[in-house]
């Protein structure tokens, strides 16, 4: 089993004082570890954050492949309705195909709408619309005991092909549980943000098999 622990790579990046030189530095070195799409990439204390911008938006990590394995995160979103769609894209083939775990904080406490917290899709043809309305409840869930919208949280999602399990918080029951639907059984793997959200992301690891 293969670990990558990538966020720390930018830990020693601040070792040093932020000036501009170093800043511009800071870029090219984690441009060589990430491709991104759609979004404008900060680094700052070990912590990634994208901004928020119309549409999707992808933090590839380069030249990994994930097949089945773990992968661990800490997310951080806010309590803003419709503007807080964060997670992790993974078996993807480009910025369009992939299949994904997402979570919306605004909701997590939404009494009316808590059952919407965290979110499985498989692009592009299967969206949150489109599950929700052909499969309701199938692709999404609650979580229990609920994580502050506004702080961060732990997310494991372990995948061994077709099943997906996602964690919250060190739970030892699975906060989502469901068969992956798209035949892609590898593929690129990255942090993804929604339409309109911004996200704050540390302590991304992967265990491959």
């Amino acid at each position: 089993m293969k670990l990558i622990q990538l966020l720390t790579l930018s830990l020693l990046f601040f070792i040093c004082e932020n000036s501009i030189a170093q800043n511009q530095q800071i870029v090219k070195a984690a441009s060589e570890k990430w491709t991104v799409f759609n979004r404008d990439v900060n680094y700052s204390d070990g912590v990634i954050h994208l901004n928020a911008q119309e549409n999707d938006g992808v933090l590839w990590i380069n030249d990994e492949n994930f097949k089945d394995g773990i992968i661990e995160l800490d997310i951080k979103g806010k309590d803003l309705q419709g503007q807080s769609f964060v997670g992790i894209a993974f078996h993807g083939m480009d910025n369009k195909t992939f299949d994904g775990v997402y979570f919306r904080p605004f909701n997590f406490k939404n009494a009316d709408r808590n059952s919407h917290s965290v979110q499985y899709i498989s692009m592009p043809d299967n969206d949150w619309s489109f599950l929700r309305n052909k499969y309701p409840g199938k692709y999404e869930n609650i979580i229990d005991p609920v994580p502050n919208p506004d702080d961060w949280f732990h997310a494991k999602i372990v995948v061994s092909y077709p099943a997906i399990k996602v964690y919250v918080n060190n739970s030892d029951k699975p906060t989502l549980e469901v068969e992956q639907i798209s035949k892609r059984k590898d593929g690129k793997v990255g942090i993804w943000v929604g339409n309109a959200s911004e996200g704050w992301f540390k302590n991304f690891s992967i265990r491959s098999k």
